[in-house]
């Protein structure tokens, strides 16, 4: 994995970064291609991404691969997109591990096909050792299917008596939704030019910045990239408090270090 950006040092990057990558479908049809040909330049796009994050230091990356919605596409274009998933995380999954990138993918799996599910299992193993960045591949993942599998799993450990249902809160919650054993999303990026997260990772947006580009998936580079960073590091982050307090709070902090 090549590519030569590199964000300033004393910058507070976000931990976790989560892209919805939109505008392959209109990337290709402004070029007069086909829509699946958009899909498989979007594919050159993400290993740029990887690539961006891994060198810049950032924690974990999130793509938004394949939503739930997305089955209803047109059979041809879903079919290529499995195909196309089946072919990356066989070419890539040797680079992934060699650049201590470990792979996990969240969603529903088993709406995949034998051979596609056995191949995320592969991949997922090969890198289970790896720690420099956590690529989370979103595929027909759901927000709303999330909280629901999280709320079902908290019912069923009600009833079997592990919990009481007095005993489910929110951070009880936040346990079981996906992703629950990593940073929550500091900031999120939708390419394509729709401002809204299309039932993404709705539990663990809460507090994420939001960054919205007209940038098409297939065009996004490291410039792209540090843009959306350079966004982020100059909002205050306040999570509910006022500003009075972050100062007061972030001098506070630099008098512990003195």
């Amino acid at each position: 994995m090549t590519g030569k950006t590199h964000l300033k040092a004393d910058i507070l990057l976000p931990r976790h970064v989560a892209i919805i990558m939109d505008g392959n479908g209109r990337w290709a049809t402004a070029q007069g291609k086909r829509r699946t040909s958009g899909h498989r330049a979007g594919a050159e796009a993400v290993r740029k991404a990887i690539t961006f994050a891994r060198r810049n230091g950032i924690e974990a990356l999130t793509l938004f691969a394949f939503s739930s919605e997305n089955w209803g596409r047109p059979a041809r274009e879903v079919n290529v997109l499995m195909e196309l998933f089946m072919t990356v995380l066989k070419r890539e999954v040797g680079e992934l591990a060699e650049n201590n990138i470990r792979l996990r993918v969240i969603g529903d799996v088993t709406g995949f096909s034998n051979r596609l599910q056995k191949q995320i299992r592969i991949a997922e193993e090969k890198t289970a050792h790896c720690n420099a960045l956590v690529l989370n591949i979103a595929a027909n993942y759901g927000g709303r299917w999330d909280i629901a599998q999280a709320a079902k799993t908290l019912a069923q450990r009600a009833v079997a008596g592990e919990i009481a249902s007095s005993d489910i809160n929110e951070t009880l919650l936040a346990e079981h939704v996906c992703l629950a054993d990593g940073p929550e999303p500091d900031l999120l990026i939708r390419t394509g030019g729709d401002i809204r997260i299309s039932n993404f990772l709705l539990w663990q947006l809460a507090y994420a910045e939001l960054y919205f580009t007209e940038t098409l998936w297939p065009d996004f580079d490291d410039m792209t990239f540090a843009a959306a960073i350079d966004c982020f590091v100059r909002r205050e982050r306040r999570f509910g408090l006022t500003s009075a307090q972050i100062q007061q709070l972030a001098g506070s902090d630099n008098e512990h270090e003195d």
